[in-house]
């Protein structure tokens, strides 16, 4: 959603879903994993909307809906282009929308070429390096700039290189010639056919040239038919053609559509552009910032909203500001010279970034050493846990902290993840539980194969208690971007402290260790801002005062009320400058409690929503051009001419006094570039993206591609699977060979509603590993007949990197589905929550996973993949070695087996 519109956000909230009049949920089971916000859903069905379930197996959310749609795991981008060419063929978008506020109308370069020409891949494509360079993606004459995604432009298809890729002839200067190539590469971008970097692009609002976004579109998903999607996803095409009548008959001027997805959309190759796709349909049928519409985005449980927005990811600082790259951005200037003259609210990069500066190391960043912008970490190539893990194993990683996770159980290949927490030297735990990732040196599946053997793991455990939610304060930040103040109910036990303790007395005692230090490498820690003050009998330190940080003050001392306010000249701070305004006024924002009968429908004094605390985003596309809502019954936000501001039901998504007929003058910048018909502020053009000129790696419109292993050929492309999909490859991450007769039957990972993710905060408690006390799979009736498997007994599960055996669940809420040319593809459904830790104990789901990768966001493939399947329990020891070895041989997989300990190398051709 960053890439289409300019934000990675929900759209809209969950309470908003009432006001719908067609719902699809589709990579979700809100009812069982988001049963809280379901209500807002079943309350929207009894006002009479039409809900719709998409999903490979039958759940609870699809018993309530009005259709389950099951489709074949890993197909939705299908399903989807299938919609939007139904769409464009019928004439059902929301054309005064569509012109006004998406880029359907910019036309497209000349030499730009598309998957109906190559055959699945698009212009730019190197196959020896599996990445893209994205030049020829642009508009004519004008290079966009991305708002989100990969926004650096020397890194085709937004790869970073690695510590080791860089050249050895560095000079006495800092720069060396890769340095000289990333120059060269932006000023190429800029050159290339006279593009203005900044500039507008040209646009035929008639939506007839042949090179604008519109045809291309239409052109693009021109063989997604009904009879395509169908054959593809083993939908019937009358069951297809119901859900597009449904939702193009509620999605126009007085009605509107909402989507709804969670991980069973991001955990693929494709995952961002599965997102992309439902984001290029909303926007065609003009349901984006508008009541009832949008795309709710559900987050797993608080704070996952919140650790991305204040990241424990490795390539953002707070705010979805970009990591800086060691090579490219040397400095503040160089760091911001991209932002400092663009469009769109990006263009106060640097007072965003400065302020943040300030907040870190106060009174030692200033003017004259850059406001210490030297200190930021940079990066070198891809850090992420995948990767890291691999390194892990190679013994390049000497320690790591585990926080709220639990890699050993939750992470794609189990096996792996044990093999590289064998191979540190140190580790810290903070959890609730003795999880399986504190334990691994002596309970892992690989001890029992002699695969790990606990006297030679050298890796010292230190286990961390931890308080859970109820025994700290501070805000939590969920679903709809929603801050949300928790109070402390109870002290925490014995040696259990909060996040909070845990990193300030850190923090505090390696300061102390390094007072005096006059090596240049300790600056960045002795120099921060670390002195929030304590309380209590073990010095727990205020999460009000971090709160205030976060938000920040301006010149005067006093807390700021929005981010408008920061300033590029050290005057400001604020710790993440889209929370700025949590605590307007100097009062906590996010404690507001009022009660829902004293306030309207949006609730807005009920917590407090980022950014400015705008429940909707994009509200401005809930008016027409001249600033009068699209209907009375869709009426959200509109132009108040008297008053000369913007006024409705919510805080604005727009400048509050930017006329609706305001036309920027030439050379306008930030904000002041933005017409007042520009709605998608984040963006330099102020429109939703339905065609992405920047920022994607894997190409500018959502194809369909198989998963990386899927049982069937691509019924579209010659091109099987992503092909910009990132892979790490080594013995203990093989991989099945797409169509394989040796593992044929497709496998989906999903989660149970009594048991919690890894299964810490449930199996350990008896009422819950009661009400689910085995790990189970599900099978139809049709494969346990073809494979001999009872309802109640063991079935072994089998892939290139592991066996793991589990009960059976013989049952018609999974079915298996027809495809083209009569071809039956069975699909087993595996909960992931098991490990051998607690009440209820049983293999891990997610041990059959490999680790095959989303290449712009890094996120595993574990909502499909494949695997055999066959009656009877598992071998034991040593025999499982061999047992799953032979399988690797019989399908012409590379050889699995590793050294004691894991350490096999990691191999030629990993992108």
């Amino acid at each position: 959603m960053g890439t289409s519109f300019g934000r990675g956000g929900a759209t809209n909230f969950q309470q908003d879903l009432v006001n719908s009049d067609c719902i699809v949920i589709e990579g979700s089971n809100m009812a069982e994993c988001h049963p809280v916000g379901f209500q807002w859903v079943m309350e929207a069905k009894a006002r009479g909307a039409k809900i719709v379930h998409i999903d490979p197996r039958f759940t609870r959310t699809s018993a309530l809906a009005d259709l389950h749609v099951p489709l074949r795991a890993g197909t939705d981008i299908a399903f989807l282009g299938g919609l939007i060419k139904y769409v464009l063929d019928n004439d059902l978008d929301f054309r005064e929308y569509v012109v006004a506020y998406t880029n359907a109308a910019a036309i497209l370069r000349e030499d730009f070429q598309d998957t109906e020409d190559l055959d699945g891949l698009f212009s730019g494509f190197d196959p020896e390096t599996g990445q893209y360079d994205e030049t020829t993606w642009q508009y004519e004459g004008v290079n966009v700039p991305s708002s989100a995604g990969q926004r650096s432009p020397s890194q085709p298809g937004g790869s970073a290189f690695r510590e080791d890729d860089r050249p050895d002839d560095t000079a006495d200067d800092g720069t060396d010639d890769e340095t000289e190539s990333v120059k060269e590469a932006d000023q190429q971008q800029g050159a290339q056919g006279s593009a203005d970097i900044h500039g507008k692009p040209k646009r035929d609002e008639t939506l007839q040239h042949p090179r604008c976004v519109f045809q291309v579109l239409k052109r693009h998903y021109a063989r997604y038919t009904p009879e395509m999607v169908s054959d593809i996803c083993g939908i019937e095409p009358e069951v297809f053609l119901k859900v597009a009548e449904w939702v193009t008959a509620n999605s126009n001027r007085e009605r509107t559509t909402a989507w709804v997805y969670s991980v069973g959309w991001t955990h693929h190759t494709v995952g961002v552009q599965y997102i992309r796709t439902a984001s290029v349909l909303q926007a065609l049928l003009g349901n984006m910032g508008r009541p009832g519409g949008g795309i709710l985005a559900l987050r797993g449980h608080a704070s996952i909203q919140g650790s991305t927005d204040i990241p424990t990811l490795f390539n953002i600082l707070p705010g979805y500001i970009p990591m800086p790259h060691a090579q490219q951005h040397t400095d503040l200037d160089s760091f911001c010279a991209s932002s400092d003259d663009r469009v769109g609210f990006w263009g106060n990069m640097r007072s965003y970034t400065t302020s943040l500066l300030k907040s870190w190391w106060g009174d030692a960043a200033q003017p004259e050493n850059d406001f210490a912008f030297n200190y930021l970490p940079r990066l070198t190539g891809d850090h992420g846990t995948y990767t890291t893990v691999a390194d892990m194993i190679q013994g390049n990683v000497p320690g790591y902290f585990l926080v709220g996770e639990n890699p050993a159980v939750g992470s794609a290949n189990g096996r792996m993840q044990r093999f590289g927490l064998a191979n540190l030297e140190w580790l810290v735990v903070r959890d609730l539980q003795m999880i399986e990732s504190a334990t691994f040196w002596k309970t892992a599946p690989e001890i029992e194969t002699g695969e790990l053997v606990t006297e030679d793991i050298a890796t010292e455990v230190f286990f961390m208690p931890a308080a859970t939610h109820v025994e700290k304060e501070g805000t939590f930040t969920q679903t709809q971007r929603l801050l949300q103040w928790r109070h402390k109910a109870v002290e925490p036990p014995g040696e259990c402290r909060s996040d909070l303790w845990f990193y300030f007395h850190l923090g505090r005692r390696l300061r102390e260790k390094l007072a005096g230090s006059t090596d240049p490498r300790d600056r960045p820690l002795l120099d921060l801002t670390w002195d929030y003050p304590t309380h209590g009998e073990h010095d727990e330190p205020s999460a009000d005062a971090v709160l205030r940080e976060i938000n920040g003050w301006g010149p005067d001392g006093e807390m700021l009320s929005t981010y408008l306010d920061m300033k590029d000249d050290g005057s400001t701070t604020g710790g993440c400058w889209i929370y700025t305004g949590v605590y307007a006024d100097g009062v906590n924002q996010a404690a507001r409690r009022k009660p829902g009968r004293e306030q309207d429908w949006v609730a807005a004094e009920w917590g407090w929503a980022w950014p400015s605390n705008r429940r909707v985003l994009y509200n401005r596309a809930s008016a027409d051009p001249d600033g009068k809502p699209w209907s009375e019954r869709k009426a959200y936000v509109w132009w108040d001419e008297e008053a000369g501001t913007w006024t409705g039901h919510d805080v604005p998504d727009f400048e509050a006094t930017k006329r609706p007929d305001y036309v920027p003058p030439e050379g306008a910048t930030a904000q002041a570039g933005l017409g007042g018909a520009d709605p998608f502020v984040m963006q330099a053009d102020g429109k939703a993206w339905l065609y992405v000129p920047a920022g994607l790696a894997d190409g500018p419109m959502p194809a369909h591609y198989e998963p990386a292993e899927s049982p069937v050929e691509n019924a579209l492309y010659g091109q099987q699977a992503n092909p910009g999909r990132e892979e790490i490859q080594g013995a203990w991450n093989r991989g099945n060979p797409p169509r394989s007769t040796v593992y044929p039957y497709a496998m989906t990972t999903y989660r149970l509603t009594e048991h919690h993710t890894a299964g810490g905060m449930s199996r350990t408690l008896p009422y819950l590993s009661e009400l689910q006390p085995e790990f189970f799979v599900e099978v139809s009736p049709q494969l346990a007949e073809e494979r001999g498997l009872e309802n109640g007994g063991w079935a072994t599960l089998i892939s290139a990197r592991t066996a793991i055996e589990a009960r059976v669940l013989v049952t018609e809420r999974i079915r298996p589905m027809k495809l083209k040319g009569g071809q039956v593809v069975e699909q087993i459904g595996i909960p992931y929550h098991w490990g051998e830790q607690g009440l209820s104990t049983g293999d891990s789901g997610n041990d059959l996973f490999g680790v095959v990768m989303d290449p712009n966001v890094h996120i595993q493939e574990t909502k499909v993949a494949t695997c055999d399947i066959q009656p009877g329990r598992r071998p034991r020891g040593k025999a499982l070695v061999q047992y799953v070895e032979d399988y690797r041989i019989r399908a012409g997989v590379q050889s699995g087996l590793v050294p004691s300990g894991g350490r096999a190398p990691i191999e030629e051709g990993t992108s």
